[in-house]
């Protein structure tokens, strides 16, 4: 993988969780509404607007990252994502990271470590 196509991976993690993160947030904001009350509190919340940011970054960042890479590999680095934002999840949100997805998490990360290595 070159230069160009890692620089364009570690943005693609970085941004899908900030996005989570922000989506999160706003999602805890309006928590203590329900229904469409619920939906408009998030809306005006600055947080949905940067989840929105970077979900629009992110998918800008994957289509040229995709361009430079097999789909293959791609979707399997893609997939580190899920445990950085389980981490980020904890760190920011005090989340509880069970045995089970302990286990998951050094799995998907061996998997990554695996494809990279090719």
């Amino acid at each position: 993988m070159n230069n160009l196509a890692l620089t364009l991976w570690f943005i693609n993690v970085v941004v899908d969780c900030a996005g989570q993160l922000a989506f999160k947030a706003a999602a805890q904001q309006s928590a203590r509404y329900s229904g469409l009350k619920s939906w408009h509190h998030m809306l005006g919340r600055p947080w949905i607007w940067l989840g929105f940011l970077c979900y629009t970054v992110e998918f800008l960042v994957w289509l040229a990252f995709l361009s430079l890479v097999p789909l293959s590999v791609g979707m399997m680095l893609g997939s580190i994502n899920v445990v950085v934002i389980m981490l980020a999840g904890r760190w920011c949100f005090k989340e509880k990271i069970t045995p089970w997805r302990l286990l998951g998490m050094l799995l998907i990360a061996l998997g990554v470590m695996i494809v990279g290595m090719r």
